[in-house]
């Protein structure tokens, strides 16, 4: 299974989406042979009430495994409808990777 669909099921199991969109990433940094790049965008009444840091930490706990082994990088976009309405559905993109610790 690829690491892109294991994201897709993690966070499907946990969080009701109304969008999930998940990019694969790592061909602009490690090369289109890794999987450790990713841009992921959730729209879920869940994130309701709370802060972004909490629905960052709500998506960091469920790809935990993950972030700790594959992944080197995740961008998060975590939305409301509403707050997805409001920006049309566009999200910025991702910022360049510094490199790091994982290969």
């Amino acid at each position: 299974m690829s690491m892109q669909s294991v994201i897709d099921s993690k966070l499907k199991a946990k969080i009701s989406t109304s969008v999930l969109n998940i990019e694969n990433e790592s061909h602009m940094h490690s090369g289109p042979a890794t999987e450790s790049h990713f841009k992921v965008t959730i729209v879920s009444d869940d994130f309701e009430g709370k802060m972004l840091i909490a629905r960052h930490r709500m998506v960091n706990e469920i790809l935990k495994d993950e972030l700790d082994g594959a992944i080197h990088a995740l961008t998060l976009h975590t939305m409301t409808p509403e707050e997805f309405n409001k920006k049309q559905g566009v999200v910025p993109d991702s910022p360049d990777c510094k490199g790091g610790g994982k290969s």
